[in-house]
């Protein structure tokens, strides 16, 4: 047998493994997996460094096939390289409930998928972040322990959304030579020809972006180990436009929209396997082929050995450095790095925005974990994103901590999780509150894949002022507090800033969104307490003086305008608490015991909180009172903007006592 034989034959493999399980299960989409076999067969059983038995090994190369809905073509690669947790029960059990072979790749469900790619250029965006991640663990640990390539395979829509703009023009500001994408340039969309659409030159355009791209025929495996193997010295990310027939070998649907999102059918099938000359059952693959393929998922092993071999001889300080940010634990001081600053706090009471608690907390937590990359869309200054520590990454020096994201807060979102994704460091990146929006399509899959991104929103009130409606964040807080797993902090002093920062970088399976004013606040939080107070995401910050008639609750800003209010109400005999509630999320995890105390039985409760009512039934009833918003924002100062709203101590103040008074 020819080589090109044995390559055809194993692509082949993949064809009518992904054919098969679409047919079985009724559903999904065969079109990708039959166009790209050969770029995929070539990838993996020429290039690609891994090892199917050791799935997590830090130094193998990543493929990320942001054209998630060819979840088959990744789903196919698994089996056939011998990743054990994905059998052939799974890949006959496509799309059903409770395999790993959901109808998109799903983070966690199954080895060898590195990210969630449902959304189309998501893949590809998180894709830098996996890139970047390797060059800044390349500058801290040499070429012994970090070398490894990222290659992506992207349809049409991964190109058209526009995140991909955002990701390819920072990738090629950035020369992020180890990423290689491959583009699986069919011509076919749901609707028909791209055409319909588009009619982008995506060559031109990725080389306008500081890329190396060129066009080859996607369906010839020497163009592509070619294409690969110049891309591997390149000094500049590379895009390879394959040229690819969609549905390839199928007699009538190939090469129209007919073969992207559903089954081909059994009449099609059959003329794919005379097409292939393909004999064997359904699911069954030739035991010579398969062998082939076993071969390549260990082909890596020595790679690996060698490498754990240079990591057992590397300097013994280096290595457990290493290891520590690996296995995601924290510098043995942390806790006490904490404490120490809570203190310092409490005994200075600052009186400063905590977009400025945020930046003085990051001067504190990024002396102590060197693994922090920090970054910003563009509001470095704004945000507070940057410290003493956190020089900017250059094309020239990969070995600093801030990442300057330009006005790209949907790229810079997505690559934080690729910096997540790849391991070994903690990224967190800053925006204005308001632009959550444009972020939030990856902040809801950090939260989906259950990974630790850290986003810094400031600005989040009208408090912002004279920037007007625009930029006011009104419905956001509420917006994001929807996403399941997802934990909003939103602090009310320096000391909880603090808190809320080291929940942040604890966190492993819940990203964290950070919402942080732009004017001054007073320490709240007066008296040092060893405990973390905000982990439990609601607790009482000022007791009543006697049986609470009015129990206040409070986000932020606005805890310092309920401390205000319950001055009044005291003053006037009645006895008022104030709970802070830096973070929905962790209260509700609390016992319920806790949560019925914190609560408590006052028969008059506010909140106050300059966002929109949603959410907070379940803290103060439907009977409660809401001292807030209830539309959007307005320009002017801060000073004329809470009264203008009727967010104020004694606006809060006279509605208790309204209520008291059965008014």
């Amino acid at each position: 047998m020819t080589s090109r034989e044995q390559h055809d034959r194993m692509a082949n493999a993949i064809r009518f493994l992904s054919m098969d399980a679409v047919e079985k299960a009724n559903s999904g989409h065969p079109g990708l997996p039959m166009g790209c076999a050969d770029i995929a067969t070539v990838l993996f059983t020429r290039f690609l460094k891994f090892d199917a038995k050791a799935p997590h090994w830090a130094d193998r190369d990543r493929f990320i096939l942001s054209a998630g809905h060819g979840s088959m073509l990744l789903y196919s690669l698994l089996h056939l390289t011998g990743y054990e947790d994905m059998t052939l029960d799974q890949i006959k059990n496509f799309r059903q409930l409770g395999s790993k072979t959901a109808g998109h790749p799903e983070y966690g469900h199954a080895e060898g998928i590195e990210t969630t790619t449902g959304p189309l250029g998501q893949g590809l965006a998180n894709s830098v972040g996996f890139a970047l991640g390797e060059r800044i663990m390349n500058a801290a640990f040499g070429n012994d322990l970090v070398d490894h390539y990222t290659y992506v395979l992207a349809g049409d829509g991964c190109l058209m959304e526009g995140v991909s703009q955002e990701a390819i023009a920072l990738a090629g500001h950035l020369k992020l030579n180890k990423l290689i994408v491959f583009w699986d340039n069919n011509n076919i969309s749901i609707d028909g020809p791209v055409s319909l659409a588009d009619n982008t030159d995506q060559v031109a355009r990725f080389q306008a972006s500081g890329w190396n791209a060129s066009h080859i025929d996607g369906q010839d495996p020497e163009a592509i180990a070619y294409a690969i193997e110049a891309a591997r010295h390149s000094d500049k990310p590379t895009m390879i436009a394959c040229k690819t027939t969609i549905g390839f070998g199928a007699p009538t649907k190939a090469g129209t929209n007919k073969a992207h999102g559903s089954p081909l059918g059994a009449e099609e099938i059959a003329g794919a396997r005379k097409f292939f000359g393909w004999d064997s059952a359904p699911f069954e693959i030739p035991a010579d082929i398969l062998d082939a393929w076993r071969a390549v998922g260990k082909a890596g092993v020595k790679a690996r050995t060698d490498w754990e071999g240079r990591l057992a001889k590397a300097d013994a300080k280096l290595q457990a450095e290493f290891e520590r940010r690996l296995s995601g634990k924290l510098p043995s001081n942390f806790d006490a790095v904490i404490a120490d600053y809570k203190k310092k706090l409490s005994a200075d009471k600052p009186k400063v925005a905590t977009r400025k608690s945020s930046e003085m907390a990051l001067e504190v937590i990024n002396g102590a974990v060197p693994e922090t990359i920090g970054g910003s869309a563009d509001l470095t200054g704004s945000n507070n994103t940057k410290t003493s520590q956190t020089k900017n990454i250059t094309p020239d020096d990969y070995g600093q901590r801030y990442v300057h994201y330009g006005i790209r807060e949907h790229g810079m979102a997505a690559a934080l999780n690729g910096l997540t994704l790849h391991g070994g460091l903690i990224a967190y990146g800053g925006t204005f509150m308001c632009f959550s929006d444009y972020a939030r399509p990856s902040m809801r899959l950090a939260s989906l894949m259950g990974i630790g991104s850290i986003f810094v929103m400031t600005h989040d009130s009208i408090g912002l002022g004279e920037d007007g409606p625009t930029h006011q964040p009104v419905e956001h807080l509420a917006a994001l507090r929807a996403i399941p797993n997802h934990n909003v902090f939103r602090p009310a002093d320096a000391v909880e800033t603090a808190e809320c920062w080291q929940l942040a970088i604890e966190s492993k399976k819940t990203p964290s969104t950070l919402a942080l004013t732009r004017q001054n606040l007073p320490t709240v939080r007066t008296e040092y307490a060893a405990e973390n107070l905000s982990s439990k995401g609601a607790y009482e910050l000022a007791a009543a003086s006697g049986e609470a008639a009015v129990t206040i609750f409070a986000t932020g800003s606005e805890v310092e305008i309920a401390l205000g209010a319950r001055d009044l109400l005291e003053k006037h005999g009645h006895p008022t608490r104030v709970v802070s509630v830096p973070c929905f999320e962790l209260f509700d995890l609390q016992s319920e015991d806790y949560r019925k105390k914190t609560i408590g039985n006052a028969p008059v409760k506010i909140a106050i909180e300059a966002g929109i009512r949603q959410g907070w039934d379940h803290l103060i009833g439907t009977d409660g009172i809401f001292v807030g918003m209830t539309g959007f924002g307005a320009s002017g100062t801060i000073e004329q903007l809470y009264p203008h709203f009727g967010i104020t101590a004694d606006a809060a103040a006279k509605a208790a006592e309204a209520r008291l008074h059965g008014k």
